[in-house]
């Protein structure tokens, strides 16, 4: 919706750019006809004021600690839903009726299975490879094995290629972990939930019975709807960049996975338990405050302060709350590491230093020591960002298709190298 304007004076040429209104958030100046007018681009690194598309599907108010998918809350989606209750909120942009949640369930578990050639396709993967090159990998190759739902322009393909990535994601990282360690894949179970069929998956093995802890999958589900989409931030960007080029589903899903292995993206909570296990016990934080404090010393506290937050990520508050029901479940409710946490939240909360900045605890913070009690390696982290991130990448693809504005992706530049000069003979250098 366009109701105002701005004006933009370059030398003698002034230009009036529309300004378009969201329903919250933002004015935004629509800045398209500008280098036709003007000859001239912006420079924006980072794009940190630019916004790239129109979206309806998570909104971030990142200075008030607001974060909404299609308009609900996270902390209701994740007190009181569950993961593919949100993937079908992102997707199709309501709740499920009690008709739909069931059918929705259903399609989503009858398309766990991945095809049998896959398990040949890892053996060719190292032992020792990281499970984020093998998801890179074999999420890139799904393309070769599912090629009846590659066809962008057919709406019914890529329903089906929608449902094949939230369904087979769990399998496939759960194949990762287990071809990471050694250990027989597991087969989905069709009469488990999704949660519960994921760390069995990852957990169970051929020679002994495993019921999954109920507690154990509600916190799986809870950090599945945490992660499930969060704007257009790289990966999410980089997806949609991907698509614009009418690249198959699976192939910018990949693309998605490889931006989020980046340890400033999906591997900073493996950064935040690395920085909490390096600081051990709660008498050493004062030294390690100082040392973050310090602008010539190169140690940084991982897990707090955000891109967008400048206030506490509504996300973090219920991931302290899992957290906390996990290491009680497990007996590890004295664990040193929690205890490290909490005390340097509390400093975070507290002191001026980190309130004047706004390095509030963030959800990095807390999902690492969660995954770390409940057995999953460093490695598998990101992994699971990547499994719980699927659908809002898909979500996002999907409506940057079904936009009638959606056009190749084409950043602009400031060129800053040598001007034009003459080619010169190699015997006259």
């Amino acid at each position: 919706m366009t109701d105002t304007s701005a004006n933009i004076v370059l030398g003698d040429k002034k230009v009036e750019m529309p300004v378009k209104k969201g329903t919250i958030g933002p004015d935004v100046i629509d800045i398209g006809a500008l280098y036709k007018n003007t000859g001239a681009f912006t420079y924006d690194p980072g794009f940190t004021s630019t916004a790239a598309c129109e979206s309806k599907i998570t909104y971030i108010d990142g200075d008030n600690g607001v974060l909404l998918h299609r308009g609900y809350p996270i902390e209701q989606l994740a007190e009181h839903g569950d993961f593919l209750e949100t993937c079908y909120l992102l997707l199709y942009g309501d709740l499920p009726t009690a008709a739909q949640k069931k059918d929705f369930d259903h399609r989503v578990t009858h398309h766990t299975m991945v095809h049998e050639q896959m398990n040949k396709f890892f053996s060719g993967f190292r032992r020792d490879a990281h499970p984020m090159a093998v998801m890179v990998g074999t999420v890139g190759a799904l393309s070769a094995f599912y090629h009846d739902s590659t066809d962008i322009t057919d709406p019914h393909q890529r329903m089906v290629a929608s449902l094949r990535m939230i369904a087979k994601m769990p399998t496939i990282a759960a194949m990762a972990y287990k071809y990471h360690i050694g250990q027989p894949f597991v087969y989905p179970q069709n009469d488990l939930d999704y949660s519960t069929n994921f760390l069995r998956m990852c957990f169970a093995v051929p020679c002994e019975e495993y019921k999954v802890n109920p507690v154990l999958a509600r916190a799986m589900d809870r950090i599945f709807i945490l992660h499930a989409d969060h704007e257009q931030n790289a990966s999410t960007s980089t997806v949609r960049l991907a698509g614009s080029s009418g690249a198959n589903p699976f192939a910018c899903i990949a693309a998605g996975i490889a931006c989020l292995w980046g340890p400033a993206h999906g591997g900073a909570n493996e950064a935040a338990l690395n920085m909490l296990q390096e600081i051990g016990t709660v008498d050493k934080i004062p030294e390690y405050i100082a040392r973050a404090k310090d602008k010539n010393d190169p140690f940084r506290l991982m897990g707090f302060g955000h891109r967008v937050y400048k206030n506490y990520d509504p996300r973090a508050k219920i991931m302290q709350k899992t957290t906390h029901e996990v290491l009680a479940e497990l007996g590890h409710k004295d664990d040193p590491l929690l205890q490290v946490a909490m005390e340097l939240e509390k400093i975070a909360l507290t002191d001026p230093y980190f309130i004047e900045k706004k390095l509030y605890p963030n959800i990095d913070f807390y999902s690492g020591i969660t995954l770390k009690a409940m057995g999953f390696p460093t490695t598998m982290f990101t992994v699971l960002f990547a499994l719980a991130r699927t659908v809002g990448w898909i979500a996002q693809w999907a409506e940057m298709i079904e936009d009638p504005q959606q056009r190749i992706g084409r950043p602009r530049q400031l060129y800053t190298g040598e001007a034009q000069r003459d080619y010169v003979p190699v015997s006259k250098r």
